[in-house]
């Protein structure tokens, strides 16, 4: 767990407890929690948003091309 021990993992535990307070941790780390998921969620959505962009230039960069060919044939 990012190499850390047991005791440096319940030493960071002790310093939220004693920072936060027992009642204020739970929606603490419920917080934490939510707004993790949000990024990950946030972090999937972007490379689908990115290959939607880049197939809209394909097809405008390909119908451009079709009617530059279309007007030099005539």
């Amino acid at each position: 767990m990012f190499g850390l021990g047991w005791a440096e993992v319940a030493l960071i535990a002790g310093i939220f407890v004693l920072l936060f307070g027992g009642a204020k941790l739970p929606s603490l780390m419920r917080n934490m929690g939510r707004s993790v998921n949000e990024f990950k969620a946030g972090m999937a959505q972007k490379p689908k948003s990115l290959e939607e962009d880049s197939e809209e230039e394909s097809t405008s960069d390909s119908k451009s091309k079709v009617e530059e060919k279309e007007t030099a044939d005539v």
